[in-house]
């Protein structure tokens, strides 16, 4: 499998991943606001329950938010630029793992194999940002090889 092919398809998962918590997050939104609606009206002014009930809408909504956000992000990541240093968007094949320069997903299989979502605003990031294939890094005491940039 070509680089790019193995991008698109990584790049793939990471968007499904991301629709199916988007979808998650809108169903835990919109059942909140039909228990809140079949409840009705507050029944006094500190009715726990219904406040109980919007506190949980507005956490949803904001995850909702935040899950739409890294969704957008995702696509805008271009497969078919040629990367040859660590910036976002690149995978990066270290000595010990591979690593895709993304938003925070964390651990993802593709045929096989283990890829890190990682963010770039995350620590192991900032310690081989700007770093080629061939060029090493530490992170957390560990001295990493970078093996490939794309």
């Amino acid at each position: 499998m070509s680089k790019i092919e193995l991008k698109k398809r990584l790049l793939e998962v990471c968007i499904t991943r991301q629709q199916v918590t988007a979808a998650e997050l809108q169903h835990e939104v919109d059942e909140t606001l039909r228990l809140s609606n079949e409840y009705g009206a507050p029944k006094d002014r500190y009715d726990p329950y219904r406040t109980k009930l919007m506190n949980q809408n507005n956490l949803f909504a904001k995850q909702l938010e935040q899950a739409n956000t890294l969704l957008v992000t995702l696509q805008k990541i271009p497969v078919d630029r040629e990367i040859t240093t660590v910036e976002f968007g690149a995978i990066v094949i270290t000595s010990k793992q591979k690593i895709f320069v993304s938003v925070g997903l964390g651990k993802l299989m593709l045929d096989g194999e283990n890829y890190y979502a990682v963010s770039p605003i995350v620590p192991i990031y900032e310690a081989m940002r700007g770093k080629k294939a061939g060029d090493t890094f530490v992170f957390n005491g560990q001295t990493f090889e970078i093996l490939d940039v794309f």
